[in-house]
C-alpha cells in the first residue's frame, strides 16, 4: 500500500478503512533560539494532538563580545530528541505511525561542519551583529542598484556575510568547512545523514539570485566563497531524506520515515496560517516580532529596511515572495522585564503582567520604551541602538507603566516597519497570527489592531504544526493545500478600537519623536 492517507470510511482497493484502526501522524519540529518544540498532528483530521517544548528554561545565547550571539547546534539536536521523547510520554502515541517529518527553524543562522558532519564552531545566529560592516561594504562595492536587482536585499548581516566573517577572522576553521548550512538543514542532516537545503533557505541567507533563479554566484565570487560549500538544493515540499535506522531506534520512529519539508520560521509561520497568496499577511511576536506579507512582485526596499525572500510555495512560473519586517527586541523585552524588574520572587506569570499593564492608560502616562536591545535592527539601517526608556517620572511611574510602555513600544516599532512595507505595496487589512506569545496579551492585541488599522485573526496553530502540515504535502499524504489546512481554525478576531485610535496615534507620534532624537545622537 502506498503512503496516501485513508480518511474515515474511505473506500480503497483493499476495502473500507476506518480511522479507528488506521492512525497516521505527522511530526513537526520548530527549532527556535529560545526553545525547541515538537508538534504531533493527526493526519486524517488535521487536528493537533500535542505540542511540547524543551528545555524547561530558555536555551542560552552566548555573547563572547558585545553584539555577538551564538548557540551550540548540537544542543538544538539534543533538545529535538528530548522533545520527541517528551511528546511520546505526553500522548502515549506510537511514534512508528509518524509518516512524515517537517522542520521549521530560526532564520539566518550559520552552521558549519567538516566532512564527518562535526560542528566546527558555535552557530552564529540571527541576532548576531558582527557581520554588519562586511555586508555594508559589499553592498557599496558591488553597487547598490545591481545588488538589489539580483539579490533584492543588501548582503547585510545575513548568513553569507557571517560565512565571510569566519573566512576573514577564523581562517583555520574556514579551511576545514565541508558544508555551510542553515539551522534547519543541520537538524535534517542529523535525522537523515544528508546535507541539503532549499532555494527558500538560501534566499534567507542572501545566497540566492532572484534574476538567475540560482544560487548567488555574484555575491559568493565577491566574498571569495566556494559555491561547493553550499548543500544540494531540494524542493521545499519533497522527500528530502529519510530517517537513519540508528536515529529511528533512539527516537522510536520507523526507519526511512521521510523528512519532507523545511522552512525558516517566518515563511513557515506564514505557511502555518495558510498565508500563501499575494496580499495575505502573517505576524508573529515571539523573541522577535515579524510581519510577513506575500507578493508576486520583485520590489526591493531601496534602503533594505525590510527584506524579500522566496516564499515556501514560490516557483518560476508562479512567483511568491515574502516581504519580511523583523524587530529583534519583542518578546525578549517582555521576558527581560519579567526576570529583572517584575518577578524577582518568581511568583508572577505573563497573564498577571498583562493584567497589570492594562491598568495603565494608553501612552503609559508619557513613559516611552524603544525595544531595540537584541542586536542590530535592519529597519534602522542595521543600527545597534540598544533598548532604552524615556520620560521616567519617579512620582508617576510604577512597574505597570514599564509593562504597558514596553508592549506599546513593540507595537509602534512593528507599525513603523509596516509603514515601509506599505511603501512597496503591502497593504494589509487582515493580519493572521498564532494565538501565542505576545498575542496572548489582550492589551498587545488591542494596541496592534488599533495602531495598524488591521483586523487581527488568531489561529490554533504554531510553527511545529505548520511544519507537520508541510511534511504532509511534501510526502504526498495531502493532495492539496486545502487538505493540509482542514484542521486550521480562527480562535479569536480582534478589530481596531476606534475610541482609542487618537490616543494611540498621539502615543505613537511621541514614540517616533523619541526614536528620531536617539537616531540623531
Amino acid at each position: 500500500m502506498n503512503n496516501r492517507l485513508c480518511f474515515p470510511g474511505q473506500n480503497t482497493q483493499f476495502g473500507t478503512f476506518h480511522y479507528s484502526t488506521f492512525i497516521m501522524y505527522l511530526l513537526g519540529y520548530d527549532i527556535g533560539s529560545s526553545f525547541v518544540k515538537a508538534s504531533l498532528l493527526d493526519a486524517a483530521t488535521g487536528q493537533p494532538v500535542a505540542t511540547v517544548s524543551t528545555p524547561d528554561t530558555e536555551q542560552k545565547i552566548y555573547s563572547p563580545q558585545p553584539g555577538w550571539a551564538e548557540q551550540d547546534p548540537d544542543t538544538w539536536w539534543e533538545n529535538a530528541k528530548l522533545a520527541t521523547k517528551k511528546l511520546q510520554q505526553k500522548t502515549g502515541a506510537d511514534l512508528r505511525q509518524i509518516k512524515a517529518i517537517g522542520i521549521s527553524y530560526q532564520m539566518h543562522g550559520l552552521v558549519i561542519v567538516d566532512k564527518q558532519h562535526r560542528v566546527l564552531r558555535p552557530s552564529i545566529i540571527w541576532c548576531d551583529s558582527r557581520a554588519v560592516e562586511i555586508g555594508d561594504k559589499a553592498f557599496q562595492a558591488m553597487g547598490e542598484e545591481n545588488t538589489l536587482a539580483c539579490l533584492l536585499n543588501s548582503p547585510g548581516n545575513f548568513t553569507a556575510s557571517k560565512l565571510k566573517w569566519v573566512q576573514e577572522n577564523e581562517p583555520e576553521t574556514y579551511a576545514r568547512i565541508y558544508k555551510a548550512m542553515l539551522p534547519g538543514d543541520f537538524i535534517a542532516a542529523r535525522l537523515t545523514g544528508d546535507i541539503r537545503t532549499t532555494a527558500s533557505g538560501l534566499s534567507e541567507g542572501i545566497l540566492w539570485d532572484f534574476q538567475a533563479e540560482s544560487p548567488a554566484h555574484v555575491l559568493m565570487k565577491h566574498y571569495g566563497i566556494d559555491p561547493n560549500l553550499l548543500p544540494e538544493i531540494v524542493p521545499t515540499f519533497s522527500v528530502q531524506g529519510q530517517v537513519l535506522p540508528e536515529v529511528a531506534q533512539e527516537l522510536g520512529l520507523t526507519p526511512g520515515t521521510p523528512v519532507a519539508y523545511r522552512a525558516g520560521d517566518q515563511p513557515n509561520n506564514a505557511f502555518s496560517l495558510n498565508v500563501l497568496q499575494p496580499g495575505e499577511v502573517a505576524a508573529t511576536a515571539g523573541t522577535s516580532g515579524v510581519i510577513y506579507g506575500i507578493t508576486d512582485q520583485k520590489r526591493p526596499d531601496l534602503k533594505s529596511r525590510v527584506n524579500a525572500f522566496l516564499h515556501v510555495n514560490h516557483t518560476a512560473q508562479h512567483p511568491r515572495y515574502g516581504i519580511l519586517l523583523c524587530v529583534n527586541g519583542t518578546g525578549i523585552l517582555n521576558s527581560w522585564l519579567k526576570k529583572m524588574l517584575i518577578d524577582g520572587n518568581g511568583t508572577m506569570g505573563y497573564p498577571e503582567m498583562n493584567e497589570m499593564a492594562a491598568r495603565v492608560p494608553v501612552g503609559a502616562e508619557g513613559l516611552v520604551t524603544l525595544p531595540y536591545g537584541n542586536g542590530s535592527e535592519r529597519v534602522l539601517g542595521n543600527r545597534l541602538l540598544g533598548a532604552s526608556v524615556h520620560g521616567l517620572s519617579f512620582n508617576t511611574h510604577e512597574k505597570a507603566h514599564y509593562l504597558r510602555s514596553a508592549q506599546e513600544g513593540i507595537v509602534f516599532a512593528l507599525n513603523m516597519g509596516l509603514d515601509v512595507m506599505r511603501g512597496i505595496g503591502v497593504q494589509p487589512s487582515v493580519i493572521r497570527a498564532g494565538d501565542a506569545n505576545m498575542f496572548l496579551s489582550p492589551l498587545f492585541c488591542e494596541a496592534f489592531a488599533t495602531v495598524t488599522g488591521a483586523t487581527v485573526q488568531l489561529y490554533n496553530t504554531d510553527g511545529g504544526q505548520g511544519a507537520a502540515r508541510g511534511a504532509g504535502i511534501g510526502a504526498g499524504i495531502y493532495a492539496s493545500e486545502g487538505e493540509a489546512f482542514q484542521g486550521l481554525r480562527a480562535l479569536r478576531v480582534i478589530e481596531p478600537t476606534p475610541s482609542l485610535s487618537q490616543a494611540y496615534q498621539d502615543a505613537y507620534q511621541r514614540w517616533q519623536s523619541v526614536l528620531e532624537r536617539e537616531l540623531r545622537s
